[in-house]
């Protein structure tokens, strides 16, 4: 008796050729390890997007403070006229006026001195310290 006639599998499949196209030498993995895999592949990845979510809501604020910062050291200063100095004094106007506006809404006016960058720069902070605890939360 031949081994392709045996009731051997691992012979049967050397005979069909088909030992040389199996992926894995072995035994194959059990669905519960391979379920395991699943849920560890899955937890890794939830928790890098959440690192990054939390990476780019820091890099996010730290770059509209600096803006905002910008914007308020131009308005100070008297420029000569450039009109590439003029271009970086127009985005920074730009980019900054909308948020501050929101807050010149709220407080009233205290004369030639303006807090709205102050306090939006410190609703910036709080906000990324409450959706870094979120995260946390979640990791």
């Amino acid at each position: 008796m031949s081994d392709a006639q045996s009731g051997d599998p691992v012979a049967n499949q050397v005979a069909s050729g088909m030992a040389l196209c199996a992926p894995v030498v072995g035994k194959a993995q059990s669905a519960a390890n391979r379920a395991g895999m699943g849920v560890t592949a899955t937890v890794t990845l939830l928790a890098d997007a959440i690192d990054q979510a939390k990476t780019f809501v820091h890099a996010f604020v730290l770059v509209y403070t600096l803006v905002i910062l910008a914007y308020i050291i131009t308005s100070w200063l008297r420029l000569p006229y450039s009109p590439s100095l003029n271009r970086i004094q127009r985005f920074l106007y730009d980019v900054s006026e909308p948020y501050l506006r929101l807050f010149r809404r709220v407080l009233p006016p205290m004369g030639p001195l303006d807090l709205s960058p102050m306090i939006g720069i410190i609703v910036l902070i709080i906000v990324d310290r409450l959706l870094a605890t979120i995260l946390d939360q979640f990791h």
